[in-house]
């Protein structure tokens, strides 16, 4: 697919920051971005913003944003995409599609949210406004317990898989521990994710607490250039396939557990690319609690529905198996920032594609794939990406 390529990008620490806005974390990331890819603010046409917001900030109008956190874009047009979960990818393809259109040669995109100065009851509900109010609003447990139902469900029709859960959630925080920038820089280790305890609680039977990703704070930027463009700088990678398919919100209106959006946007980007998951490097993949993460093994096609947990038990999805999945730790390790995470997992993966990933690196990447979704499976953004310079 031809268009615009990444070619400099910037990420802040996730976790619990003193940042106080969002206006704070974009300033972390923006002119790191433009330093990366070797521009400045005057050669940026459009800005894309991806910030959920609905309630964690009074502050809205976030495009605005990025002109009050860096000097030079004060004429620059901007605006903000919110799409649930998949908020950052949101902003990344239009900021794609803008470039595409010829409507400009640079454009930045910047994703961030500030989560962890509300309540825990708070944000939950705030998340919840991902869901179906009118049918999903009083579930307990909020959006874990959206996935609780949803494990259940699984467990239900295919046997009880917690302890693949567990597999995922080791494996993810081992792989986050080389990562600088992810939230949880731990290892738990199979055992102490498998049990439940004072430490690791049921959220949401059956989801333990390391089953669901953090709560965080965070931004992270890309900049998005065209192929002429691109051609000139340090480095780029491009899309070689990209796909966005949305399924119904409410969950009784379709089988909650086949994630079939994600499936469509798997098979259309894999088949435009001409590629298969063998022809892959490895996969950043939404992880935002461990049984989506083993719903998307067979989503991606790695396993037949109700097989995912061969593919955790065989190995095939460590750093060291056929297909790496969630080598920077994931949204279970690295944290969670709703409008920062689809920018961030292409970020990573243009790190990996550059041989720019330090300690996280997977040897000779070549072809990533990543998968981002806003709610429950609604939104399913699929990107195929391969460095070309």
């Amino acid at each position: 697919m031809a268009g615009a390529e990444i070619v400099g990008w910037a990420h802040s620490k996730f976790g619990k920051s003193e940042a106080g806005s969002t206006r704070e974390l974009m300033a972390e990331v923006i002119n790191p971005a433009l330093e990366h890819a070797g521009i400045t603010a005057k050669d940026v046409e459009g800005i894309f913003v991806g910030v959920f917001n609905n309630g964690f900030s009074k502050q809205d109008f976030q495009g605005a944003l990025v002109a009050m956190a860096a000097d030079g874009f004060d004429h620059v047009p901007a605006v903000r995409m919110e799409n649930a979960c998949a908020t950052g990818s949101a902003a990344l393809y239009s900021a794609l599609d803008f470039i595409a259109s010829g409507r400009g040669k640079i454009a930045l995109v910047v994703g961030a949210e500030k989560m962890t100065a509300l309540p825990t009851k708070e944000t939950g509900d705030i998340l919840l406004s991902a869901s179906y109010r009118e049918e999903e609003a009083d579930v307990e447990g909020g959006f874990a317990g959206l996935f609780g139902r949803i494990a259940s469900h699984y467990f239900q029709r295919y046997g009880d898989r917690s302890e693949e859960l567990a597999m995922i959630a080791a494996k993810n925080h081992a792989n986050g521990v080389k990562n600088p920038y992810a939230h949880m820089q731990k290892d738990f280790g199979f055992d102490f994710c498998n049990t439940v305890s004072d430490k690791n609680p049921y959220v949401a039977a059956p989801l333990r607490r390391t089953d669901c990703s953090l709560v965080s704070d965070g931004a992270a930027a890309l900049v998005i250039a065209s192929p002429e463009v691109a051609a000139g700088m340090r480095r780029a990678v491009a899309f070689k396939a990209r796909s966005h398919v949305n399924d119904i919100l409410a969950m009784s209106r379709r089988d909650p557990i086949a994630f079939e959006g994600a499936r469509m946007a798997w098979q259309k980007s894999l088949g435009e690319a001409g590629v298969s998951l063998d022809d892959l490097s490895f996969v950043e993949t939404h992880d935002c609690f461990t049984i989506a993460e083993l719903i998307e093994y067979e989503a991606m096609g790695l396993a037949e529905p109700g097989k995912g947990y061969r593919v955790i038990r065989e190995g095939i999805t460590r750093k060291d198996g056929r297909l790496p999945v969630n080598p920077s730790g994931g949204l279970k390790s690295k944290g969670h920032p709703i409008g920062a995470t689809g920018v961030s997992m292409h970020v990573m993966a243009a790190m990996q594609l550059c041989g720019e990933a330090g300690e996280m690196q997977v040897p000779d990447a070549k072809l990533a794939g990543v998968f981002n979704m806003g709610g429950a499976a609604v939104a399913n953004y699929v990107s195929i990406l391969e460095r070309t310079r």
